[in-house]
Parts: structure tokens; C-alpha cells; sequence
């Protein structure tokens, strides 16, 4: 008989009753059944023993609750004969809680609430009582409290950390200025969106002899003001990320940090790090030089404004005359480096993103996210200068935080090469592992097909999720073996760190491996956490707009593609990236069933697979689900 092992870790719900055990050591999950969760729940830290599932599933079964790892969460109340319940917004924990008469305070049937769980009986609903009343089901601003009280998102900062930011007046002196490199005659300039107030990176450009670039990413030095330790650094630190909603941000810094005295606006003396790469005329980086320094933008440019340069604009052309010739450069080294890159073998997925729009008047639009050339060039220019730095940091052997990003694990490996195989599309494996040039060279045999779109998907999921870890095991999607977040620490807290640690090795300081040795593991678990719990929270604000907006289109007909398949029903994609489910009882046909080996859903005369073309009609929104609902014409 088959040893069985014990595994501790964390359980990851599903709104149809099952769940999944995160184990804590890190490993493949482990799928369990409801019925042997034995009472634990989404969230909760649990002691489970492997089992022997069919297939090729790995399965567990709860021996033990080690820790309840929900006691408070956000739901809609409704009123019943016995008291009440709260039904979750996340669907993960499936368990409605019961409300005692005397427990719901004013909550009336309907109101969005925040609900603390105070014990779970066995064999029963979870019991609470209603702490918070957040406002009526559907109505915007309940829902959008609603999604920030689950993701524990706060909107404001506390009195401390004011009054810590309040002591800066925002003038620097020459103490400021001193021991820094002095780039203020230099043509430089911030590249962000139309609506971006904090502007952390600005570049710079010149052509050396021989071809090559002598390329300049300077960084807001938000270091400067923000000490470890501090009032300030300890907030950062508990919300490691900015969150980026259609019409709200819950800033990582406070405003007059990350929209004032860091943010690298044109025509003012900011503080900056600098990371100055010489790149010859095939995009390899032969000189660098990282260095604090001082820099005075030379202007505030946007994607649009610089797309319509290279397009060759005429009015913004004259507009801007002292940015083209660098942005002429700049487009020429960005060429250069994408060409690179595709040669090293890194993976750039087609996979669509969506960029949602409200104007003025609260009318929202949905479209595809942009991904133009401009875009592209801030792009490559970043990465460049996070290899750089992580690169040069490594071989100093001090204390860092890496973003990593594994290579997919075996089981995934072997879900997607049988995928591939079910396709028709001969990718053979290696015996010695899998590395991106084989992922590069399965998208580019199926570039012109009509399954494009498709194994762009399921490359996807088959993929690790990029972390923060003080270990280097490099970066499998861009194939890099060193990879660092350097260029963004007004909204992520792990580039603030490096750029702690970088300035401190420059400047001789000592014992850094005393000083971080530890907190870099800190750092790094805690902002891993928190970018998830972020981009969650992202999403689901993300899709409760697009429910606002394909509401107003009920009852009309959209091409799509099918972007997910299962047993219960058939998601589809529309062109602005808007998803809905298509239930397979609305599919006219006999029984279906779902292979998941192909995902696909057939009842052997039709089917449905990724990537194929659909004709579907909005049926309706379900806002309880947050999902849009469809059907196939």
C-alpha cells in the first residue's frame, strides 16, 4: 500500500463546495472533497493526510483545524424566521453564517454588512453577529466598500503616519543634493498615462560612437524620505502595493509623498537613483553605472502624445521638438532589445487585458487594454535596468529581494504537452526540463493558426505565479537568470528595499547582511501576499464594472471566443475583454460532458473548445455572482 503523508497548510475554497490545500512548505495543491473538509473552511490552516484520488488528481482529506483563518467578512443579510444570514461576496466561502435574533442590529434584508464570525458549530452554519452596515445590495458605492472591506484594503492613513509626512516642507538642501550625480542638464523625461499623477521612472537617451546608447532609468529616491522603521515605512510595509481601481487608488504611500515631493515632475529638482547602462547595437548592456543622483524632467509625456511622435505627427512633432530626437533613439534601442529578448527565448503572450474608462459623468466604456509601441518602450527600458541591477547586486552576494518567476511544475507540464498533443501540434519535451525558448517556439509554430489565442491561454495557466524571494532562481518567463522590481518603489515596497540596500552598499555602510539578512525573507513573503491580495481585489473591482457596462447591453448579440470551459458551462470572451457564462443548461443539445484533458465540452455531435469563434446573446447580470450571463445564438 501507498505511503500517505501529512501536510499542513492552507485551505483555498470553492463556491461549489470543495476545496483546495495551499500546503505551507510550497509544492503542488492538494484537491479535497467536501466531504472530507470535515467542517474547515476557505481560509482556515489545516493538518491533512494525502490520499488516492482517481486519476491523475492528488487528493487530501482534513485531519485536523489548526487555525480559523477568516473571523470577519462581507456579505449581503437576509432576514429568515430564526434570525438572519449573511451570504459572502466570496464565493470561496461557501458557508452562509447564521444571525441570531438580537445579533443583526439595524441590518435590514438586502443591506450589504460586515459580519464577525464568533463560533462554528459542529455540523452547522458558522454563527456571527453584523459589526458593520455598508449600504443597500447593488447600489455602487456599498458594493465597491463592500470589495474593499474583503480585501482588508484601507482607504486612509493614520494620524502617525500624517503627522511623520507633514515634517517634510518639500525644499531640499544642499545636504540633499550632496554625493549625488548631477543630471538636471540632461534631456529627461517621465512616459505615463493620461490620467497618472505619480510619476516614478523618467529616461534619457544619447547616441554614442560605434552605435551605441548611452540609456538613463532614474527612479524617484523615495528612500530618501522614507526611513526604515518609521511611522511611514511600517504602513508601507503592512500594504506593499498601490491598488489601482477605474476611479479610486489605495495608495502604498501617502499623497503628499507619492504624488508631491517623490513623483518626478517636470520642471522641479527631484532626488532619483539612476541606473545609467551603456547598450551596444545588439541590446547588450556593456557598462553600467548605478549611482543616487538629482535630475529636473524635462517634460511630462504621455503613451498617447509619444505614439503619435513615431507615427509622425506633425503638430505633436512641433509640440515637443527637444523630446523627438530622443524619442527617435529611444524607439530605435527598443527595437533592438525586443529583437534580443525574442532571440533569449523570453515568452511574450498574446493574452488580452482589458482598460476600463468612466468619464466625467460616471459613463464607463471597456476596451481593449493599449499595447502600442510607446508602451513597449518603457517596457523594455525597465526590464533592462531591473536585469541590470539585480544582476550587479547578485555578484555582490548582499542581501536582495528577487522577482522570480519557476519554471511550471511537472504535473501542469504534462496537463499542457497533452493539450498540445490533443492539437495536433508536435512539441516534444525535453528530457532535461522545460525552458522558455520551448514555450517561445511552441507559440511561434502556432502563430498563423486558429488555435493561437487558445495555447496562449493554456501556456498561461500552466505557468507559476511570479513571487518576491531574498533567493535568485531567475525568471523563467522573461528567461533571465537575475530579475529585481527596482523601478517602481512609490507603489511597490520591494523596490523601496533594494534601493535601501543599494544605497547603502554604495555609500560603504557595513553588517548589511545583519541589517536585512532576515527582513528581505520578511519582505519578500509579505509583499508576495499582499500583490496577491491586491491584483483579487483589482479583479473583482474590475469585473463589477464591466457588469455596470455590459448591463446596458441586454438582449444584443457579440462575436466571441470560448475562454474557458468546464463542466457546468462555457465562458466566453468578447472583443473588449468582457467574460461571460454560457450555463450548459442553456445549450440545446443532449448530455455534455467535459473532457479535461482537451477542455472541451461535447455531447458527439457538437462541441466547444478554447479559442473557437462564438455568436452570443447578454441574457442577463448577475450581480450576486458578479458574472455576465449568455447564451449561444
Amino acid at each position: 500500500m501507498a505511503r500517505r503523508d501529512i501536510i499542513e497548510g492552507r485551505l483555498q475554497g470553492n463556491e461549489r463546495g470543495y476545496a483546495f490545500l495551499i500546503p505551507t512548505d510550497g509544492g503542488e495543491d492538494y484537491f479535497i472533497p467536501h466531504s472530507d473538509l470535515k467542517g474547515a473552511m476557505h481560509g482556515d490552516t489545516v493538518l491533512c493526510e494525502t490520499t488516492f484520488g482517481s486519476g491523475a488528481r492528488t487528493t487530501a482529506r482534513v485531519l485536523k483545524i489548526l487555525e480559523r483563518g477568516i473571523t470577519e467578512l462581507v456579505g449581503t443579510y437576509f432576514t429568515c424566521k430564526s434570525g438572519g444570514f449573511v451570504s459572502p461576496d466570496d464565493r470561496k466561502y461557501y458557508n452562509d453564517i447564521f444571525i441570531p435574533f438580537g445579533k443583526g442590529g439595524r441590518a435590514k434584508s438586502g443591506d450589504k454588512v460586515v459580519c464577525k464570525i464568533l463560533y462554528y458549530p459542529k455540523k452547522m452554519n458558522p454563527e456571527g453577529i453584523i459589526t458593520k452596515i455598508l449600504g443597500r445590495q447593488f447600489d455602487k458605492k456599498a458594493e465597491l466598500k463592500s470589495i474593499l472591506y474583503t480585501y482588508k484594503l484601507p482607504e486612509r492613513f493614520n494620524k502617525t503616519v500624517i503627522d511623520e509626512v507633514n515634517k517634510f516642507d518639500g525644499d531640499l538642501t544642499a545636504k540633499d543634493y550632496k554625493g549625488r550625480e548631477d543630471f538636471r542638464k540632461l534631456i529627461t523625461f517621465t512616459i505615463d498615462g493620461e490620467d497618472a499623477k505619480d510619476f516614478d521612472d523618467a529616461v534619457s537617451i544619447k547616441k554614442l560612437r560605434g552605435g551605441k546608447y548611452l540609456l538613463g532609468v532614474h527612479i524617484a529616491d523615495v528612500s530618501h524620505y522614507v526611513v526604515g522603521g518609521g511611522a511611514i515605512d511600517k504602513e508601507a510595509y503592512e500594504r506593499a502595493t498601490s491598488v489601482y481601481f477605474p476611479e479610486q487608488v489605495i495608495p502604498m504611500l501617502p499623497e503628499k509623498l507619492c504624488n508631491d515631493l517623490c513623483s518626478l515632475r517636470a520642471g522641479v529638482d527631484r532626488l532619483t537613483l539612476s541606473c545609467v547602462m551603456t547598450v551596444d547595437k545588439n541590446g547588450k548592456v556593456c557598462d553600467y553605472k548605478i549611482a543616487p543622483s538629482v535630475i529636473n524632467s524635462s517634460a511630462r509625456m504621455t503613451y498617447n502624445q509619444v505614439q503619435k511622435i513615431i507615427d509622425g505627427d506633425k503638430a505633436t512633432i512641433k509640440k515637443h521638438k527637444n523630446i523627438v530626437p530622443s524619442i527617435t533613439l529611444m524607439n530605435e534601442l527598443a527595437d533592438i532589445l525586443i529583437k534580443r529578448r525574442d532571440e533569449e527565448g523570453s515568452i511574450d503572450l498574446d493574452v488580452k487585458e482589458s482598460a476600463i474608462y468612466v468619464d466625467k459623468k460616471g459613463n464607463i466604456s471597456v476596451e481593449p487594454a493599449p499595447r502600442d509601441k510607446a508602451h513597449r518602450i518603457i517596457e523594455e527600458f525597465m526590464i533592462l535596468a531591473n536585469v541590470t541591477v539585480a544582476e550587479y547586486m547578485f555578484y555582490l552576494e548582499q542581501p536582495f529581494i528577487y522577482r522570480v518567476h519557476e519554471s511550471p511544475s511537472e504535473e501542469k507540464l504534462r496537463v499542457f504537452y497533452d493539450f498540445l498533443k490533443g492539437l495536433g501540434i508536435n512539441a516534444k519535451r525535453k528530457r532535461d526540463g522545460v525552458f522558455s525558448k520551448d514555450f517561445q517556439t511552441v507559440l511561434k509554430k502556432a502563430e498563423d493558426t486558429p488555435q493561437y489565442t487558445l495555447i496562449n491561454r493554456v501556456m498561461l495557466r500552466s505557468m507559476q505565479k511570479a513571487k518576491y524571494s531574498p533567493v535568485n532562481v531567475g525568471h523563467f518567463g522573461l528567461s533571465k537568470e537575475h530579475y529585481c522590481h527596482f523601478t517602481s518603489p512609490i507603489r511597490r515596497y520591494p523596490d523601496l528595499v533594494i534601493h535601501r540596500i543599494i544605497k547603502d552598499f554604495l555609500s560603504g555602510k557595513g553588517e548589511l547582511e545583519r541589517i536585512y539578512g532576515e527582513f528581505v525573507f520578511d519582505a519578500s513573503k509579505q509583499s508576495s501576499e499582499r500583490e496577491k491580495n491586491a491584483s483579487e481585489a483589482e479583479r473583482t473591482v474590475d469585473d463589477y464594472y464591466k457588469l455596470l457596462y455590459i448591463s446596458d447591453f441586454i438582449g444584443e448579440e457579440f462575436n466571441g471566443i470560448v475562454s474557458g470551459v468546464t463542466g457546468f458551462g462555457v465562458f466566453v470572451e468578447l472583443e473588449s475583454g468582457i467574460e461571460g457564462l454560457v450555463k450548459i443548461e442553456t445549450i440545446k443539445g443532449k448530455r455534455f460532458t467535459y473532457d479535461e484533458k482537451t477542455f472541451t465540452l461535447s455531447d458527439g455531435k457538437k462541441s466547444y473548445k478554447l479559442g473557437q469563434g462564438v455568436r452570443i446573446k447578454v441574457a442577463g447580470v448577475n450581480y450576486g455572482d458578479r458574472r455576465a450571463e449568455f447564451v449561444f445564438v
